[in-house]
Formats: structure tokens, C-alpha cells, sequence
């Protein structure tokens, strides 16, 4: 039991900061500077996302950013599944199964914690990122693809009807537990589960707090 704890402390450790680092890569900045030669943080909001960088004019950049930030959340859920799944591979007994697959899940929801917060507050930026949605969005897909889709519907019809990029983004962000909560198999829906993955999109929803107060005041800008 002790060397198993150890065993998942380094898991943990592991898992924490590779998910942290491959979301602190600044996609959006790099490609801005890369093909424009501009530092994306001077225009509009000052984040390093696919909106903004959108706003310097470069469709085919904000798609690149959208995808690749997307990419990187996926990608640390992905490793932390396969990561855990070496390190508590299924039993034969029943009660092994439902614990180890209670333990990968809620890696894998750590991950996408991480990696959200590395794009929000990366190193390499001075901790001066982006507010996280792409990202969140490729982590959910991993560790919840038919709640992820769920809340994308709910984007796209909150953005159709009000064209609110930010809006939409919260309500998607503000669903996902729930969607999770009411969809999930009973293994993935335990207290630490949810805790962690209600705790990834309460990130996504404060980054947008300068949005939600202009939203209140209807200064907020429409996305055209």
C-alpha cells in the first residue's frame, strides 16, 4: 500500500507538470510573431488565443490557434490515460476495476486542469496567457467527448443567437460539469472527479471576468 502511494505521488507529480507545460505553449503568440512579426498581447483583449488573434486579421492564424491549443489539451489527457493505464492496468477483480478506473479518470481530469492552467498563466509569458476555452475544449473532448459535444451545441447556439464569442464560452464552460454529472458512467462521477473538473471550467468562466462585466454594462464587443 505505502509503495503504492509513492508510486501514485510520482504519477501525480509527472502528470501535473507535463500537463502544465504542454499548455503553456503560446501557440497563438508564436504563430503571430512567427508569420506577422507582431506580439498578439497589443492587440484587442491581449490574450493569446484564436479570438484574439483573429483580430489582427488572420483567419487562417486564428484557425491554426484554435486547433493546435486544442491539440495540447487533448493531448495532456491523452497522456495521463495512457500514462495511468501502465501504471494500473485492469484487474480481474471488480472492485480493482472500478478503482483504477475511478484513479485514471480523475488523472486525466487533473491533466486537464494543468493544461488549462498553462495556457492561462504560461512561463514562458511571464504567466500572461490566454483565457483557456481551446484548450478546455480539447481536454473535455478526452475525458468526456459526448458532454464536450453537448456543450459546443450550447456554445453555437448562445453565439448564433447573441454572437457573444464570450458569452458562449461561459455558458459551454458552466454546463460541462452538469453534463458530466448526468452523463457519465457511475466511476467517473466520484466527489474528486467532479470537484477537479468543476474546478477546470470555474477557471475558464474568472478568466472571462472582465467579459462578463462589460456584458453586464453592454459594452461587450459582438464578434462579426
Amino acid at each position: 500500500m505505502v509503495a503504492q502511494r509513492i508510486t501514485l505521488t510520482k504519477l501525480s507529480l509527472t502528470i501535473v507538470v507535463i500537463s502544465y507545460l504542454l499548455g503553456s505553449i503560446p501557440f497563438g503568440y508564436l504563430l503571430v510573431r512567427i508569420f506577422r512579426g507582431q506580439d498578439v498581447r497589443t492587440t484587442g483583449s491581449g490574450n493569446i488565443g484564436a479570438t484574439n488573434v483573429a483580430r489582427i486579421g488572420s483567419k487562417g492564424l486564428a484557425i491554426a490557434t484554435l486547433v493546435l491549443d486544442a491539440l495540447k489539451g487533448y493531448a495532456a489527457v491523452a497522456f495521463a490515460f495512457w500514462l495511468s493505464s501502465t501504471s494500473f492496468p485492469n484487474g480481474a477483480v471488480e472492485d480493482d476495476l472500478i478503482r483504477n478506473a475511478q484513479t485514471r479518470f480523475l488523472l486525466a481530469a487533473l491533466a486537464a486542469f494543468c493544461a488549462i492552467l498553462g495556457h492561462m498563466f504560461p512561463v514562458w509569458l511571464r504567466f500572461r496567457g490566454g483565457k483557456g476555452v481551446a484548450t478546455a475544449a480539447g481536454a473535455f473532448v478526452a475525458l468526456a467527448p459526448k458532454c464536450l459535444l453537448l456543450s459546443l451545441l450550447l456554445f453555437a447556439i448562445v453565439f448564433a443567437l447573441t454572437r457573444y464569442v464570450s458569452l458562449g464560452s461561459i455558458v459551454a464552460a458552466a454546463a460541462f460539469p452538469w453534463l458530466v454529472l448526468w452523463l457519465n458512467p457511475a466511476e467517473r462521477n466520484t466527489a474528486p472527479i467532479l470537484l477537479v473538473i468543476t474546478a477546470s471550467s470555474a477557471l475558464v468562466i474568472a478568466r472571462h471576468k472582465d467579459n462578463i462585466r462589460r456584458l453586464l454594462s453592454g459594452t461587450e464587443n459582438r464578434f462579426h
